[in-house]
C-alpha cells in the first residue's frame, strides 16, 4: 500500500509565500470553499476550511501575514483520503493561482500543500 492510501488524515496545511498579502490569503481560503469536491465536504459537514497564525512562518514574511489555511478533516468523519485530499486541495491552489494571474497584475504567490495534524503549533 502506497504511503497515504486508506490513511484517513487530520488535515492539509496550505502556506503561501511570503509575497502573499492578507486580501491573497482570504481569497484562496474562499477558493478552497467553493471548489469542488471540498464545498461538498464542507456542506456535508465532514472538513473546515479556516486560516490560523502560521506554526512557523517564513523569515522575512511581513508582520501580520503569517497566516496559513488549513482544510481540517472534521473528527469522525471517514473516507477523506490523504492522496485524494492533498491532490484537490493542490488542484485548487493551482487554479486559484491561475485565476488570478488573470485577474490582477503581477505574479500570483506561490503556494505549499502539506497533510497535517490541525492541532499540531
Amino acid at each position: 500500500m502506497a504511503e497515504g492510501d486508506g490513511v484517513a488524515v487530520r488535515g492539509v496545511r496550505v502556506r503561501l509565500d511570503s509575497t502573499a498579502t492578507e486580501s491573497d490569503i482570504g481569497a484562496l481560503r474562499k477558493w478552497l470553499e467553493r471548489e469542488q469536491p471540498l464545498d461538498e465536504l464542507v456542506r456535508a459537514g465532514r472538513l473546515h476550511i479556516h486560516e490560523r497564525p502560521a506554526s512557523d512562518p517564513a523569515p522575512g514574511a511581513p508582520m501580520g501575514v503569517g497566516m496559513e489555511i488549513v482544510v481540517a478533516v472534521v473528527q469522525g468523519a471517514t473516507g477523506v483520503l490523504l492522496h485524494e485530499l492533498v491532490q484537490t486541495v493542490r488542484s485548487a491552489v493551482q487554479a486559484w493561482r491561475a485565476n488570478r494571474r488573470g485577474v490582477e497584475d503581477g505574479e500570483p504567490p506561490t503556494g505549499r500543500v502539506d497533510p497535517v495534524d490541525p492541532d499540531d503549533r
